[in-house]
């Protein structure tokens, strides 16, 4: 009887821990609650408080999944995943930029979502951007922010010129917006146009979409190789020439960042400074009283307005064990009205079809309907899904091309670099 007692003692206790296994494999809570931990690089203040919003108001509706919202840092970003992925601790719901995914992808971290995706989400998103994060014809994030670059202007100083001002429907030229630069320049000081330069590689390869430029080619059997032909030349060119022989341009501005160049825009030194549609957020609450400025679009070439951007994305983690539930989340997160939401926090364009019709994008105040207007030219950017384009973008392009737009070399020698340095580098990820 004791030896039986005993026997049966020990089973009993071994089926309890079995039990308590089963009710909560790491993901959930004691209760069987599943917990997804969704890290977002929300940084601006609308931005983080929109996030966190949405997560409350998820976690108030669906009392079986909730989600515990992390912050993570844009500056930080693929480093920081690359550790948590090899060290399994990855968060299920993952933001971040489509132009960041294609390691993770055939690396094999992140799940394809393709069969996972709601009909509605599917349609709502044009091809183009789900084309951004797309790799091997499987789906591995979610687009649904992008920013467009754009000319944020001195409208008084625009005005008071007579230049013409351009419109999404008449945009300049590349020779055009090279001859207003001068003409809006008076070589003692005042410059027509700052380049911030400091990341000089997505600005050049985006921009020169618009006049056909691709520089990234697959050849027959499925591999990338850099080819710089003419097409790739135009915009370059102009920001050269801008600086090193108009004068129109500051080369001084060549190593900021955009935010760098803010002080002496609103200080009258230069007409115009490119950046991103986000940027339109810092200017409204920094620019001085009375500052009057306007969004203008960037010049256009043979392909139009056409400018490639890396949208930002929601990924799940390949070792997450609620690849299902998180999809659900990111489907809630982006419907029509939330996506509004965040584009309004992060003040750029929403993806998705509906969330474009919203008036409240397509108001003068701002000039949320300039870069309205411009969503349709979006295509995916170039390097999107090249593998070994990240080493590319730091150790070959970025320094040839801050090189090249100061002066220091030819345009024969930033093709040599690009081309014949960056195909050594491409080879070596596609053996």
């Amino acid at each position: 009887m004791t030896v039986r007692v005993r026997a049966l003692g020990a089973v009993a206790a071994a089926l309890v821990l079995l039990l308590a296994g089963c009710s909560d494999d790491g993901d959930g809570e004691s209760d069987g609650r599943i917990t997804l931990r969704f890290q977002s690089l929300a940084w601006q203040q609308e931005s983080v408080e929109a996030n966190k919003e949405l997560v409350k108001e998820w976690n108030a509706t669906h009392p079986d999944v909730k989600v515990e919202y992390v912050q993570g840092s844009w500056t930080s970003i693929h480093d920081q995943l690359l550790t948590s992925f090899e060290g399994g601790e990855a968060p299920d719901i993952i933001h971040d930029a489509s132009d960041d995914l294609a390691d993770f992808a055939y690396g094999g971290y992140l799940a394809d979502l393709g069969d996972l995706l709601p009909e509605r989400l599917k349609a709502d998103i044009p091809k183009a951007s789900w084309d951004t994060a797309t790799f091997g014809g499987k789906v591995y994030g979610v687009p649904f922010l992008q920013e467009p670059r754009v000319l944020i202007a001195n409208a008084k100083w625009l005005k008071e010129s007579g230049v013409r001002i351009p419109t999404p429907q008449k945009p300049w030229t590349w020779p055009e917006f090279r001859s207003v630069s001068k003409e809006l320049g008076d070589g003692d000081g005042k410059f027509g146009v700052a380049w911030p330069l400091k990341d000089p590689v997505s600005a050049t390869l985006n921009l020169s979409l618009s006049t056909g430029g691709q520089l990234f080619h697959r050849r027959p059997d499925g591999k990338a190789e850099i080819r710089f032909e003419a097409a790739d030349e135009v915009m370059p060119r102009t920001v050269h020439d801008q600086v090193n022989v108009d004068g129109s341009a500051s080369g001084s501005t060549l190593g900021m960042g955009g935010s760098d160049t803010l002080p002496g825009f609103f200080g009258g030194k230069y007409a115009m400074v490119p950046l991103g549609f986000s940027y339109r957020q810092q200017i409204s609450q920094q620019a001085p009283k009375g500052f009057d400025w306007q969004v203008l679009p960037a010049p256009a070439g043979a392909d139009g307005l056409a400018q490639g951007v890396s949208p930002q994305t929601l990924s799940v983690a390949e070792d997450s064990p609620h690849k299902k539930e998180a999809v659900q989340f990111i489907d809630f997160f982006l419907r029509p009205a939330n996506m509004v939401r965040l584009a309004r926090g992060d003040w750029m364009l929403p993806t998705g079809k509906e969330a474009l019709k919203d008036p409240a994008l397509r108001t003068k105040k701002d000039d949320w309907a300039t870069g309205t207007a411009l969503a349709g030219h979006l295509r995916p950017a170039p390097a999107q899904s090249v593998r070994g384009y990240p080493e590319w973008k730091d150790k070959i392009a970025t320094p040839a091309l801050q090189e090249y737009y100061s002066g220091a070399i030819g345009l024969d020698e930033l093709r040599r670099r690009l081309v014949k340095d960056g195909n050594l580098v491409l080879k070596r990820y596609q053996r």
